[in-house]
């Protein structure tokens, strides 16, 4: 074995990695990093948007919820301050749903466009790119039609129950 083949026997995982940052250094570009990592960040960006406004949102119907139950004087008006919470939680869950889907599919789509963008046979992609944004877009209009059919059969379930009340 020649002391070469040797040399290279005895380099830990560590090394071989330092090796490599070190030789690399001189070809580092910051500011190719920081706009590779930008989309990243603006995506983190998004999620964190629209995390923090649902939050607001969900503290403010538990805080309604919370007011309209201390207020009920009989147990009939703390039902009906419960069911009222219950509805405002059901639609305010579609509606965080829809926007987190609508946000993961425009970040899908955003990616696909970058990855034809970047392709080598960007021509050949571009039909695949196609197909999974629509597939993308079928799923987020299939979820959304879901959510739409199961609050309005909420909604017919209330307003049964209410009709059966005043007859």
């Amino acid at each position: 074995m020649s002391k070469k083949g040797a040399q290279m026997f005895k380099n830990t995982p560590f090394e071989a990695i330092a090796k490599s940052i070190s030789n690399a250094a001189p070809q580092f570009n910051a500011s190719a990093v920081q706009d590779a990592i930008k989309p990243a960040q603006d995506n983190l960006k998004a999620w964190a948007d629209l995390a923090q406004r649902q939050a607001k949102e969900a503290q403010a119907v538990f805080a309604e919820a919370f007011e309209s139950m201390k207020a009920s004087k009989d147990p009939q008006a703390a039902l009906e301050a419960f069911k009222a919470s219950s509805e405002a939680n059901i639609a305010m869950f579609a509606k965080n749903l829809k926007e987190s889907t609508s946000l993961s599919v425009d970040q899908f789509h955003a990616a696909v466009d970058a990855i034809e963008k970047s392709h080598p046979a960007h021509e050949a992609f571009s039909a695949i790119a196609k197909n999974l944004k629509a597939a993308a877009s079928t799923a987020e209009s299939t979820l959304g039609a879901a959510l739409d059919k199961g609050n309005a059969f909420g909604a017919s379930v209330g307003s049964t129950s209410k009709a059966k009340k005043k007859s």
